[in-house]
């Protein structure tokens, strides 16, 4: 317990294949229901909220989003309209909507090698389950789209390994130049700092879900480069393929 709230347990962390949990109800408010433990990512980072089902003996809630609640670990699942209620201490097994996670995963670790690609701070950036987009602080247009398209497909053949490690709040502040994001800064506060590291490739604060290797991402094309301000150039990817062979 932090205080007097309730803390889940964040299995999407380590766990970002699985797809379904048994877990107990905690709180419910108008802003939706709380969990002991989820597997449902909040919307945040740019990544959108997971969607999916909570199942009980008693019926199916479905999960139209999942947003962060109070507390740096306050997860809450947004039920579609007309679902059923539910109360504290009721017993469900969640389940997300795999296939749409997974290519959120693809398109979040594809933008990370993106990142690698075009070596400028980030101003923003946004991830679907179809496409993403990063946005450069970058004065001229320096790549085309075919070119960056091309180096973007052979990082991703390469089958590089993607893992988690966390760092203290201290050693974070001491190496500024992991930070890519020039708007949002990584969340600190709380003693450590999760990294993703693509072997060979990137190192960066992430709090979203991510493959386990490049490879998985697939094809991808470069759709659009475009200016969005004196200083500011947009680059968009679409997934090639939204229906591989899924693990």
């Amino acid at each position: 317990m932090v205080g007097d709230e309730p803390v889940t347990e964040l299995l999407f962390r380590e766990e970002p294949y699985t797809r379904s949990c048994e877990a107990t109800v905690t709180a419910v408010s108008d802003a939706g229901i709380e969990l002991d433990r989820t597997i449902f990512y909040p919307m945040g980072g740019g990544q959108p909220g997971d969607t999916g089902r909570l199942i009980s003996v008693d019926g199916e809630i479905q999960i139209a989003d999942t947003r962060k609640g109070d507390g740096p670990e306050g997860v809450v699942h947004v039920p579609a309209a007309g679902s059923p209620t539910a109360e504290p201490g009721m017993k469900f097994a969640a389940h997300i909507d795999w296939y749409r996670r997974h290519r959120i995963m693809r398109v979040h670790t594809c933008l990370h090698l993106l990142s690698a690609l075009v070596p400028y701070p980030v101003t923003g950036g946004q991830i679907s389950d179809t496409k993403g987009r990063l946005d450069f602080d970058i004065p001229e247009a320096i790549v085309d789209k075919e070119t960056l398209t091309a180096s973007l497909n052979e990082l991703i053949e390469n089958s590089a390994s993607v893992a988690s490690e966390w760092i203290t709040d201290a050693e974070l502040e001491a190496q500024p130049d992991l930070v890519k994001t020039m708007s949002v800064k990584p969340p600190t506060g709380v003693g450590t700092v999760r990294l993703i590291r693509i072997a060979g490739q990137d190192l960066q604060p992430c709090g979203g879900t991510h493959l386990a290797n490049t490879g998985e991402i697939g094809a991808v094309v470069v759709s659009k480069i475009e200016k969005k301000g004196r200083q500011n150039r947009r680059v968009v990817v679409t997934l090639a393929d939204l229906n591989p062979t899924y693990p």
